[in-house]
Order: structure tokens, then C-alpha cells, then sequence
């Protein structure tokens, strides 16, 4: 099981890159990053920072989006990067939330995105593709390689991920809605003719490491990463307005806890401090993401891996993130590898 680091591109970017850099002496494989525009420093500019600073860490965005650059550029800027450090970089990529929202645009239609997964991966690589009816290739990439990995919740998001990416970004790591959703996605690989176990699934959620399973301990932790049933809150929002609040295409463990929610101010998107989540209880902090001590984290990877899970994608907004970084280090990546 490999495991990456997640975090915003917050102000100095130097701190950004030290965190990587421990991580990958903990033994994390990837880096990622939030990428919206607004909110947060250009990660690409960061990321070849962190590639120059690191050795074996595969770098990228959890998740661009094809709406706030055009898509040569983005193959470029992939390439670019993967030409300089060595094919070190994936491209996370979805509809997009913050990234557009922030900027007064709605996220991407599924079919624009499983059109741009085709033309950036392919230019990215050297091919030629079509980009507003105009046949382009970039002629100085040789050996490029770019793996796509899509950001998916609902059915027509999760049979398009198998339909068309390399990778699936399963945002929470509940066991229950894991096993549906990669059953979901690789089935649709089935139906493409694709080979199911190809893609890599990857699961993305907050841990937090704490020194006992006391009461006060894991109610500080709840209280560090609520924001993420929050940002989780978003799409699930889109999926109700879409598919109805009972809907049989979408389980009620993913939907039913949003009833009370109202509203979102993006000024405070992933944040530990973020007062827009009070309507996320703490069964679904508890079943989004992975607390306690050491031994909860293990046991729970082990079952998420025994279901097919690949990487974990640690997000890591919190209070604790040297500490966190340094227990998965030491004593968590250890059992899973």
C-alpha cells in the first residue's frame, strides 16, 4: 500500500516543500495539493520546488479541474515537470469546487472533463490531440508519461473514471461507501473493455494520530478534521440536487448527514477552524477519516486495503502535522507495506 501527503499551498510555499520532504523520509510515495487559484499559491510553481528537493516523490494536484487552464498548458506544465525531475507527476483532476466556485463558475460538466482526461494525458505524452477543433501536438516531449487519476462520487462521475482515467480519488475513507464506489468503477472498466485492476484506486481523507483512544483525545481530533465532512458536504449537495435525497443511485451513507446543512463560505475551505460544519456529526468524522492511536489507523488501512485500495492520500490539515507525518512514518507505513 503506498501512501501520499496532501496539503494547501498556504504562504511560506518553503513550509510546503519541508513537509514534503519529511514526508518522503517517513516513506511517502506522493505529494499532493489542493490547486484553486484564489485560495491558495500556484502549486505548479511549488511543485518543482518540491521535486528539486525531493528524490522519489510523485507529485500533483488533488484536484485540478479543466476549467481554470486551458488544457496545452496543463499538459505543458505536467510535461515540463516530468522532463526536468524524471515522469515524477500525476494528474489528479475533477469537476472542480473551489477552484471554479471561488471564481464565479460552475464546476465542469462530466463530459467536458472525461474529454480533457483524453487530451491532456495524450499531449502530456506526446501525442497528438484535438484542442478547439485544432489538431496540436508538443513536438519537444520524448518518453513523457502522465498517469490521470479522477475525483468521482456519483454513478455517471464513477462509470466515467472507469471508462477513461488511469487512477480513482475516493475523497473519504469510509470502508462501506469504498467498497461501492470501486465495485462501481471497476465494473465500468469491465464494461469498457478495460482491465479493472489496472487503475489505481486512491482513498483521500484526514488522519490524525493521537497518543491514546481516550474520550478527549478523540473528540479534539473530531474537532480538527470536521472540515472535511464540510468539503465532502459540497458534492454530496450537488449529488442530492441531482439525484433526489432518497434516490437509489446513491447510498444514504453518503447523503443523509447534509439535512442540516446551510450554506458554505469557501473563505474557510479546508480548514480545521471552519465554522460552516457544525451540521456534520461525529459519526461521520468517524467514518470519513482515520483517529486514534496508531492501531486504529492500522487496522482500518488493512481493511480499506483489503478492498482493493491502493494509496491513502493523508490529508493533513490540522493541528498536528509534524506528528502525524512522523507516527505514519514510524509506525503506520511499516504494517502496510
Amino acid at each position: 500500500m503506498d501512501f501520499g501527503l496532501v496539503l494547501q499551498t498556504d504562504p511560506p510555499a518553503s513550509q510546503v516543500v519541508g513537509l514534503m520532504r519529511r514526508a518522503e523520509r517517513n516513506g511517502f510515495r506522493y505529494g499532493w495539493t489542493f490547486d484553486s487559484a484564489v485560495l491558495w499559491q500556484e502549486p505548479f510553481v511549488i511543485y518543482s520546488q518540491i521535486l528539486a528537493n525531493t528524490t522519489k516523490l510523485h507529485v500533483g494536484p488533488m484536484v485540478t479541474n479543466p476549467g481554470t487552464r486551458t488544457w496545452e498548458v496543463t499538459a505543458s506544465t505536467f510535461a515540463t515537470l516530468n522532463d526536468m525531475y524524471g515522469n515524477r507527476t500525476v494528474c489528479g483532476i475533477g469537476r472542480g469546487d473551489s477552484a471554479m466556485r471561488v471564481a464565479g463558475r460552475k464546476p465542469n460538466t462530466l463530459a467536458r472533463l472525461g474529454e480533457a482526461i483524453d487530451v491532456i494525458r495524450d499531449l502530456a505524452e506526446g501525442r497528438e490531440a484535438e484542442v478547439d477543433g485544432n489538431a496540436i501536438r508538443i513536438p519537444w516531449i520524448k518518453n513523457g508519461k502522465l498517469p490521470v487519476w479522477m475525483a468521482a462520487y456519483g454513478p455517471k462521475a464513477l462509470a466515467l473514471a472507469g471508462h477513461k482515467a488511469d487512477g480513482f480519488i475516493l475523497q473519504l475513507a469510509d470502508p462501506f461507501l469504498t467498497e461501492w464506489m470501486v465495485k462501481a468503477v471497476r465494473q465500468a472498466a469491465t464494461d469498457a473493455s478495460r482491465d479493472p485492476d489496472a487503475l489505481t484506486i486512491c482513498v483521500a481523507a484526514p488522519a490524525y494520530v493521537t497518543a491514546d483512544d481516550s474520550p478527549e483525545a478523540l473528540a479534539h481530533a473530531r474537532d480538527q478534521c470536521r472540515w472535511f465532512g464540510g468539503m465532502v458536504g459540497n458534492h454530496v449537495a450537488d449529488l442530492v440536487a441531482k439525484y433526489g435525497e432518497h434516490s437509489s443511485m446513491v447510498p444514504e451513507e453518503l447523503t443523509a448527514y447534509i439535512k442540516d446543512r446551510h450554506g458554505y463560505d469557501y473563505s474557510h475551505h479546508g480548514r480545521a477552524d471552519n465554522p460552516d460544519t457544525a451540521f456534520v456529526p461525529d459519526e461521520i468524522v468517524d467514518r470519513f477519516c482515520l483517529l486514534g492511536p496508531a492501531e486504529a489507523h492500522i487496522a482500518k488501512l488493512r481493511h480499506l486495503r483489503d478492498l482493493g485500495v491502493d494509496q491513502l492520500a493523508v490529508y493533513n490539515m490540522h493541528d498536528n502535522r509534524e506528528a502525524t507525518i512522523d507516527a505514519y512514518g514510524t509506525d503506520i507505513i511499516p504494517a502496510l507495506r
